[in-house]
């Protein structure tokens, strides 16, 4: 893929799960939704609306959601348990270990309010964890899209394919870097820049941001590639090894730095022996009630950061 303009309509990845869910519902009667009662907050409504049949609500009690997810596919239905990340990651973790993962069964949590994107509602509410459990429980797929038509396309592939999955969404609105024909495979990174003096990983909300600072280093005359790692379980890990042939790689998450997507990274270089690493993301610490952006610009996930960081590498 090419890119050759800055994004700028922007829409919530939530917004994706709630059309995508709808088409898939239409289009397969073993496709349920299992809420906790913030249906309106996690678009599931219009799902609720056209398929009540395929609808469970079990009220605020998440641990009880996975256990009859795991339930419903064991009858061969595929469930999406629908809530916030930081409530499907952390509250439901033991249940999700135990009743989906330890049987391989075929449930998938679809989680909005990912990252810092649930700003003002405080550092309860933002999940910069939920990734690094996630990806530590065998068997799991943890896949967090760029933006809306990208997460649809990982969405209907998540419900094609059997095994948990972890989707993870925005509560924010982010821009749209895709458009709909675009082409996406789980485990597969996608490359939207080529380059040569510097590797940029990004994933998530953050794509866009690195982006727009691999086009700045450009004007400064530094070539600088750029994945979109949505699946950071299973890690793409030949796209990282093909970072490596450059060495210099910056990883971007709205995430804990410490087991997500950069710590993933660099398990590969660490493997293979090689390369130097700046890992951008939350700087383990909690979240706190303050607008998205300002929060990822306490933590350093901002353009400048990115530039800043790619530049110090290349002058070591």
């Amino acid at each position: 893929m090419s890119v050759t303009k800055k994004p700028t309509e922007k829409k919530a990845t939530r917004a994706a799960f709630g059309d995508e869910i709808v088409r898939l519902g239409e289009s397969n009667k073993d496709i349920y939704v299992v809420d906790v009662d913030i249906g309106k907050s996690c678009k599931t409504d219009n799902f609720i609306a056209k398929f009540p049949k395929q609808h469970l609500n079990v009220g605020i009690a998440e641990q009880n959601a996975a256990g009859i997810a795991a339930g419903l596919a064991t009858t061969g239905k595929i469930p999406f348990i629908s809530t916030y990340a930081v409530f499907g990651s952390l509250r439901m973790a033991e249940q999700i270990r135990q009743e989906v993962c330890y049987p391989n069964l075929n449930v998938k949590i679809a989680c909005s309010h990912g990252g810092l994107t649930p700003g003002n509602d405080g550092g309860s509410h933002q999940a910069i964890e939920d990734m690094a459990i996630m990806r530590s429980f065998p068997n799991m797929t943890v896949i967090m899209g760029a933006d809306y038509h990208s997460t649809r396309k990982l969405i209907a592939q998540a419900a094609d394919k059997y095994g948990p999955v972890y989707l993870r969404f925005t509560r924010d609105t982010v821009p749209m870097i895709y458009d709909e024909n675009e082409t996406f495979e789980i485990g597969k990174a996608k490359q939207l820049l080529a380059g040569e003096d510097v590797a940029i990983i990004a994933n998530g909300d953050t794509v866009h941001l690195a982006l727009e600072a691999a086009e700045q280093l450009k004007e400064k005359g530094v070539s600088a590639k750029l994945l979109d790692m949505h699946t950071i379980k299973p890690l793409d890990v030949e796209a990282v090894k093909e970072c490596l042939e450059i060495g210099r790689i910056v990883t971007v998450e709205d995430h804990n730095i410490l087991n997500g997507l950069g710590s993933a990274v660099a398990e590969v270089m660490a493997e293979e022996g090689k390369g130097q690493l700046a890992r951008i993301g939350v700087q383990d610490r909690f979240g706190e009630s303050a607008p998205y952006e300002k929060l990822l610009e306490i933590n350093g996930i901002t353009v400048e950061n990115i530039v800043a960081q790619a530049n110090k590498l290349l002058s070591n």
